[in-house]
């Protein structure tokens, strides 16, 4: 996809300094040649061409973000046995004595 790229801005270059050395011609005309016929162009190929590898950049960059949210879920999980969201259990009251014991 480049190399057509830098052949087309090669033959806007020549048609710009072919225009620009005319006797016709002028420097803002070669300026304006090689403006609308090569770089606005151009770069509306190179964008639309590039689009798939955005797309892809896009994904890898959502898939790297859920997979290192979930590797902070399971991390949390693991070393915080509470992280569960339920209430933590409360102490045990004297109402019922233990087996053999007296109150």
């Amino acid at each position: 996809m480049y190399l057509v790229v830098i052949a087309w801005m090669y033959v806007v270059l020549m048609m710009s300094v072919a225009e620009a050395t005319s006797t016709t011609g002028s420097v803002l005309g070669a300026i304006v040649t090689f403006i609308l016929y090569g770089l606005m162009p151009m770069g509306i190929v190179v964008y639309i061409m590039s689009t798939p590898a955005r797309k892809r950049k896009i994904k890898a960059r959502e898939a790297a973000e859920l997979a290192e949210a979930n590797a902070a879920r399971v991390a949390a999980s693991v070393s915080d046995p509470d992280a569960g969201g339920h209430a933590p259990g409360a102490a045990q009251g004297d109402g019922i004595a233990a087996v053999g014991k007296e109150t």
